[in-house]
């Protein structure tokens, strides 16, 4: 909601429930959205519960949607567009995919590698209140920052160019990328978010997000360009270009 351009204000929450689930892991659940509504300013008002026969569940499923006010004055789809046009990305990335596999994996860094996951609605409301000339927002989640940037530049017909340098990655993250042969770009992220603004307002937006705590990293890693419409290109560290295309399936570690 908050990426569309508006402020979210109230959320459902359907449970369902695999027979046998301990109470106390449900329990830890509904404390634990509390808490993440509280942070995001959000109520959960209504909702509903079913509980389906052992082993038929996976445990438990939660399916939420929301409501909420749309800003005055603000149109966020990609046909916005245009060449010229700069690209924000609010922080670090690969965060989120790197604990939760390290966390499934058993694997183990020098240092702990936490999620990004965050509410996002707060660095979006600051991100308007400097401009309105947000053109795109989308958060980075599943897929990468390589699947977003591909989604958008096929909907909207535009060349999208990033400078690799520019994207801000965890030392770690990258070093745990580095063993294990993935690409950071394709790893998942849950409290980021890119904006696509118009390059007249770009420092004043850029600002606002790094004077937000979920935005401290927030960089301009590209812009639209008139080349290669339909595809994202990525100028890398040693001065050269390749095309970064849309995931495909389960990133594999590579073997060669």
């Amino acid at each position: 909601m908050a990426v569309a351009g508006a402020k979210p204000l109230y959320l459902s929450a359907g449970f369902i429930i695999e027979e046998g689930l301990p109470f106390e892991d449900l329990w830890k659940i509904v404390v634990s959205m509390k808490e993440a509504a509280d942070k995001a300013g959000v109520k959960i008002v209504t909702g509903d519960t079913k509980v389906v026969e052992r082993g038929k569940g996976d445990k438990v499923f939660i399916n939420t949607s929301g409501i909420g006010i749309v800003y005055e004055n603000l149109n966020i789809t990609p046909k916005n567009c245009k060449p010229g046009d700069l690209i924000i990305l609010s922080g670090k990335i690969g965060d989120h995919g790197i604990a939760i596999m390290s966390a499934r994996e058993g694997l183990e860094f020098e240092t702990e590698i936490l999620s990004d996951s965050a509410p996002l609605n707060g660095l979006i409301e600051v991100m308007i209140n400097s401009s309105k000339n947000i053109k795109m927002m989308r958060d980075v989640t599943r897929g990468g920052l390589s699947s977003t940037l591909n989604e958008i530049a096929s909907s909207a017909g535009i060349g999208i160019e990033i400078e690799e340098e520019e994207i801000p990655i965890n030392e770690q993250v990258a070093g745990a990328c580095e063993i294990l042969g993935l690409d950071p770009l394709y790893i998942a992220n849950e409290g980021k978010i890119i904006a696509f603004v118009n390059p007249d307002d770009s420092e004043r937006i850029l600002d606002s997000m790094q004077n937000h705590k979920y935005g401290i990293d927030s960089k301009i890693i590209g812009k639209v360009v008139e080349d290669h419409p339909g595809r994202v290109v990525m100028k890398t560290s040693i001065g050269s270009k390749r095309i970064v295309d849309m995931i495909s399936g389960e990133q594999l570690p590579r073997i060669c």
